[in-house]
């Protein structure tokens, strides 16, 4: 055949890797019983489909097919070594099986969500399970992985590796939790989410506000999550994500500068995301079954009917944050109730209750407290509070656009007190 004669089974194959390979991937590493195995075993199948498929044609289930082919060629590998090398532990229950019901299509979707609760297992470090998710579940690369986190690659690399050998050595195992865990186990896997929502919708360092990519992938997954296991926490915090990502287009200046909220144009906000995420709200309420991601949801939702920041209901913020704060409480509920009093019912008392906060300690380290702070100290004239405020958030920031932004506001300051 010709080149141009492969080009569009090429192109097929190019669309199914893009498509399916980490459906592929999941599928092979609970039949291989090892990522690395099953790493190599992909990419075996879809060299084999780039070389079989011209001539043979494109299989009726692309999927299974691969699936088969990486099977086959990790036991044809391990036979291969074993002729020079004694098996591994567990090598030989690969190599000795033949079951092909095991990889049936129905099964490889719920192989996607074992996979997300083995890269979340609390046995793992926090960071290990946000890396190995990225890298295994998403299959975003470790030099991906490491610019979104500001980490050098060859250390993010050893992250996953460990990770990697503590599944295999603690013997982790590679299923969905029973009934029984599956509340914790669930509560693992949509913080590790979260995480990498927040990182991308608002970059903690770096040169640019947000990262669409992370923030794309973390929705991703959690569709995932509410396809495969309709939970109403993880309905709550798909809604919580499109609502929060709704506004993505208005939160920066063309020059990539901080839009506050309340300045924030919002006919840029996306209606379609907003109309999605008050819809997955209601569903998650109608649960009974309400958590903080739902109750978050809500806070948004309040938000992204309201024409502008005057013609918010903050009394109804105010009242579902009192709810969050009795479900999960925290300091930083606490502050962001606090801003919430503070349009309710004036500066000062919102004032009060951030310096009560910072006053404990507990986020004295919180960029975002000092900067709350030092807005509201702004509003009511304390120049000499706000400046301290500001420069203690400056201090803490490491984003290029947040440190930008607070530079502005102190240079506001100076030019107040210069009048």
């Amino acid at each position: 055949m010709t080149e141009n004669a492969f080009s569009p089974v090429c192109e097929t194959v190019d669309a199914i890797y893009r498509a399916e390979s980490r459906r592929v991937f999941a599928t092979l590493v609970r039949l291989l019983g090892d990522f690395d195995l099953a790493e190599e075993a992909l990419h075996d199948a879809f060299r084999a489909a780039l070389e079989q498929w011209p001539r043979e044609g494109v299989p009726a289930n692309p999927r299974a097919w691969l699936v088969s082919a990486g099977r086959f060629k990790a036991i044809d590998g391990i036979r291969r070594n074993a002729r020079f090398d004694p098996l591994e532990e567990g090598h030989e229950e690969i190599a000795g099986t033949d079951d092909s019901a095991s990889w049936a299509a129905d099964e490889i979707e719920d192989d996607r969500l074992r996979l997300i609760f083995t890269c979340c297992h609390p046995a793992l470090q926090p960071d290990a399970q946000v890396a190995l998710t990225l890298r295994e579940v998403c299959g975003l690369t470790t030099e991906e992985i490491a610019q979104a986190f500001l980490t050098a690659a060859p250390t993010l690399a050893q992250r996953i590796v460990r990770a990697k050998a503590k599944i295999r050595d603690a013997k982790i195992p590679y299923r969905v939790p029973s009934q029984a865990d599956l509340p914790e186990r669930l509560e693992s896997v949509l913080r590790v989410i979260y995480l990498v929502f927040n990182e991308g919708y608002s970059a903690s360092a770096g040169a640019t506000l947000t990262r669409h990519d992370l923030s794309g992938e973390a929705i991703r997954l959690t569709r995932l999550l509410v396809e495969l296991l309709t939970e109403p926490e993880a309905i709550g915090l798909l809604a919580l994500m499109l609502l929060h990502e709704s506004r993505r287009a208005a939160r920066a200046s063309p020059t990539g500068d901080l839009i506050l909220l309340e300045d924030q144009d919002r006919s840029l906000w996306n209606r379609d995301l907003i109309a999605e995420g008050r819809a997955l709200v209601e569903r998650a309420l109608a649960s009974r079954r309400i958590g903080p991601y739902t109750l978050q949801a809500a806070i948004s939702a309040v938000h992204a009917v309201s024409p502008n920041a005057s013609a918010t209901d903050w009394a109804q913020i105010v009242g579902l944050y009192d709810v969050l704060a009795s479900v999960e409480p925290s300091p930083v509920i606490e502050l962001n109730r606090a801003v919430a009093v503070a349009m309710r019912d004036g500066p000062e008392a919102g004032l009060g209750l951030i310096n009560a906060i910072l006053a404990r300690g507990e986020l004295a380290d919180y960029r975002l407290a000092h900067a709350a702070r030092a807005d509201l100290c702004r509003r009511l004239g304390k120049t000499a509070d706000a400046r301290a405020s500001y420069e203690r958030a400056l201090e803490l920031t490491r984003g290029e656009p947040e440190q930008r932004f607070l530079q502005r506001r102190l240079a506001e300051l100076e030019q107040r007190e210069q009048r």
